[in-house]
């Protein structure tokens, strides 16, 4: 279940964190195919901590997980990527919060940690600004990135690896 952007954004922007799609999750979950038509990884997570990016949540310990080359990118480009995602093997039913940066505020459970990166994209999937962001600054850079009538989106990355978190957009997009 996804809630809209109904969520006001202390800077005044409301966002919409866009769902991986429909189609990369029934293709890994159903044929076990990536977006690279590889053959994905499935396993039982026994510590739990892999960043599912389905449910915008670590895995917990005992759930079996999906990880799978993912490319959060549209058009042809010199940065079109694929990158491996995690997902859950099995589709959940539980609520995610599409309104609002999932970052740490005293929950057990958060998705994005206390530093991560944030990409600016134009409207043809160029990187046209980044920076690495501090959980406690990050709405007001993603709210300063959208306000630019330039920014189509902004990625979310994690900062050890690069890999891909989520998609951000303007809720009335």
């Amino acid at each position: 279940m996804e809630m809209q952007g109904q969520n006001c954004y202390r800077r005044g922007m409301q966002i919409y964190l866009k769902p991986l799609p429909q189609d990369f999750l029934n293709r890994v979950r159903e044929r076990g195919l990536d977006d690279q038509l590889q053959p994905v990884r499935r396993y039982v997570s026994t510590e739990g901590g892999e960043p599912c990016r389905d449910v915008m949540r670590f895995a917990r310990p005992g759930e079996e997980v999906i990880l799978a080359s993912f490319c959060p990118y549209t058009q042809a480009g010199p940065y079109k990527e694929f990158g491996p995602v995690y997902v859950l093997a099995s589709p959940s039913e539980e609520e995610v919060q599409r309104n609002r940066l999932p970052l740490p505020a005293g929950q057990v459970e958060t998705f994005l940690g206390e530093r991560f990166a944030l990409r600016a994209y134009d409207h043809s999937e160029s990187i046209i600004d980044g920076e690495l962001a501090n959980a406690a600054d990050a709405e007001a850079i993603v709210a300063r990135f959208l306000k630019r009538p330039e920014v189509a989106f902004v990625q979310a990355r994690f900062p050890t690896h690069g890999c891909f978190a989520c998609r951000i957009e303007r809720a009335n997009d």
